[in-house]
């Protein structure tokens, strides 16, 4: 059994992109380096000019040019002045430059890992769970993750959703009442200008069995001065919007990216993190400890912790199922509740997502149960003689709350 992990330490105090920025944007004005279309306008998405920027390992440079025709290159300066220019192995560096096992297909690899095409009724929609839907807004990005589980769409060629391609998904959800849930993903919605993003919250607000909304973006994490007071206030004039944004490692948990989330925070829009886990970026439990402290400290809740879907080009990344739970049984006891997140596999072609979690039962018997804890102490709970289980008050609550 592994011993307690030690305390993460704080965030540091000075914006983690100056010395990032002094060096590689140095003409940059102040007024520039705030202005998160300006970071869109200077975006790295090509060799000739990371090449200036960064000096490119031959695997990288590799990388580049061989997938040049299968995936996006993409870096906002912010994101990109985060990166440390002399460590491959950097996190940053390895989610946003490609090396050149991501130009290999391996066996297993999907095109689209999640069979979300063979449940897209509309451009628009993907409607694979009962409840829920998939709204697939845009296929842009600020930063082009090497690890994308839907690249496919985020390569380029769809573009934003036209007028009607949006209002047939609008319908599509409008005719469907089941459907109390809406997840608009892409590419990243806080792309997209707040006059189209209202065009399509508003909407999806005014249809009665629409519960909530939930947008999944990057943008605290990789253009985090996109997240203006004016976005926070439209996302609560909405509500209830959740944000699902996607850290991976405590290192992207600057101060720019706290003022970020705290400012969604502040203004009553609920953030949560969903982190992937990847093959030595933060396959470590200390990793995975340290970045669910700094995102408690931000108050974003560290949500899913996810097996990387089988995409194209991505084995180099993947870790075996087993590191997961292991990280998890790492974690567990070691740390609050809240620090430790569901370990989420979405099936190969379709599936679903099913959670894994460390196995704390050692022996099931008629009247008892055996478990042993994180310290791996045997503990027995006692069954009860009682195994009547219904909820006969149900009935009646219903009758009276619905008639």
């Amino acid at each position: 059994m592994s011993s307690p992990l030690p305390p993460s330490k704080g965030a540091p105090a000075r914006p983690a992109s100056q010395a990032g920025r002094a060096v590689l944007f140095p003409e940059a004005t102040d007024a520039q380096w705030a202005d998160w279309r300006w970071h869109q306008r200077n975006a790295v998405r090509n060799l000739a000019q990371l090449e200036k920027v960064i000096p490119l390992t031959p695997d990288e440079r590799a990388g580049v040019q061989e997938t040049s025709s299968l995936f996006r290159v993409g870096i906002s300066p912010y994101y990109l002045s985060l990166i440390d220019r002399d460590h491959p192995l950097c996190p940053i560096r390895m989610q946003s430059i490609p090396v050149r096992a991501e130009a290999r297909v391996r066996p297993g690899e999907l095109e689209d890992p999640l069979g979300e095409d063979k449940t897209r009724p509309e451009e628009a929609i993907v409607h694979k769970y009962p409840d829920r839907v998939l709204f697939l807004a845009l296929d842009t990005c600020s930063v082009y993750c090497r690890h994308c589980t839907r690249r496919r769409i985020t390569k380029g060629g769809e573009a934003e959703l036209s007028k009607e391609q949006m209002r047939r998904g609008i319908e599509y959800i409008r005719r469907h009442p089941e459907v109390r849930d809406v997840l608009i993903s892409g590419g990243d919605p806080f792309l997209l200008t707040e006059e189209r993003l209202e065009e399509l919250l508003a909407p999806l607000y005014d249809i009665p069995h629409v519960e909530m909304v939930r947008i999944g973006t990057r943008v605290p994490v990789c253009l985090p001065m996109r997240v203006t007071d004016s976005l926070a206030r439209l996302l609560r004039r909405y509500a209830p919007v959740y944000v699902v944004t996607h850290f991976n490692h405590p290192k992207e948990v600057t101060p720019e990216a706290r003022e970020a989330c705290e400012r969604l925070v502040d203004h009553g829009v609920p953030v949560e993190n969903q982190a992937v886990l990847m093959r030595r970026l933060n396959s470590d439990a200390r990793i995975i400890q340290e970045l669910s402290h700094a995102l408690l400290r931000i108050r974003v809740r560290p949500y899913y912790l996810h097996q990387m879907d089988v995409a194209q080009g991505c084995e180099h990344l993947r870790t075996p199922l087993a590191k997961g739970v292991e990280i998890l049984q790492q974690l567990r006891g070691h740390t609050s509740g809240l620090a430790v997140p569901h370990l989420a596999v979405d099936l190969p072609g379709g599936g679903g997502k099913v959670t894994l979690q460390p196995d704390y039962v050692v022996e099931r018997g008629a009247h008892e149960t055996v478990f042993r804890n994180y310290k791996g102490e045997r503990y027995v709970y006692p069954e009860p003689e009682e195994l009547d289980c219904s909820c006969p008050y149900d009935a009646v609550w219903r009758e009276r709350r619905w008639g």
